[in-house]
């Protein structure tokens, strides 16, 4: 399906990149979610105590 020619190419170089990045941010979602998450922001939390998520 995939070879090397296709990874050698701009197009391929960009589509590892962003699997990659697509992992990283899925492990970062889940330390935070399981409270791993050094330095890990609870500034815009609520008066109940749930965190707010702000998608800009």
């Amino acid at each position: 399906m995939f070879d090397r020619h296709f990874f050698a190419s701009k197009l391929g170089a960009s589509a590892l990149v962003s699997v990659a990045m697509m992992l990283a941010f899925n492990a970062y979602a889940l330390s935070t979610q399981l409270g791993g998450a050094a330095g890990a922001s609870t500034a815009g939390a609520s008066s109940v105590g749930i965190a707010l998520v702000v998608l800009a």
